[in-house]
């Protein structure tokens, strides 16, 4: 799980997981703090991870998120496999379980997950695009739900292939 990743990820794979999945412009000065933190003393918590975050990338209140928003979504990403699964959703399960001219709409919440259906949705002969460009929350909804502010909406027909 997390924990044990943080505790004995190389210095480098600490890197690519913040970089790769976080999209963390300063993953190579986060990984080096949480490296240096660790050979001191052993990180255990959410909030020593969240604290060395906000010490190495500065408070919340210099930033539109939290800083640790980004370091806790790419370990999620990389523990769950969830890009992965994502793929063999995309690539297999679906294209399997929806009869032809079936829809399938998709809400990725993350762009690298919306960069997943694109291509998927794109690159196959078994969808034809329905939405041209995702489908985003409106103002309006986003005030009113604020988790909604980063869903993409696309939706594809199931093709004879």
């Amino acid at each position: 799980a997390a924990p044990s990743m943080i505790a004995t990820a190389t210095e480098a794979e600490l890197i690519s997981i913040f970089s790769d999945y976080g999209e963390e412009p300063a993953a190579r000065k986060l990984a080096t703090a949480i490296v240096q933190r660790r050979s001191q003393q052993s990180i255990q918590t959410a909030l020593q991870l969240a604290e060395i975050a906000e010490r190495t990338l500065g408070s919340p209140s210099t930033r539109e998120r939290h800083p640790a928003t980004r370091i806790f979504q790419a370990l999620r990403i990389a523990v769950n496999r969830e890009l992965d699964h994502v793929r063999q959703a995309l690539d297999t399960a679906f294209p399997q379980c929806l009869a032809a001219g079936g829809l399938l709409a998709v809400i990725s919440f993350h762009s690298l997950e919306d960069r997943l259906v694109k291509e998927a949705f794109r690159r196959s002969d078994v969808w034809d695009v329905v939405t041209a460009k995702p489908v985003a929350p409106t103002p309006a909804e986003e005030r009113v739900n604020p988790r909604s502010r980063s869903a993409k909406l696309r939706v594809a027909r199931r093709t004879d292939s």
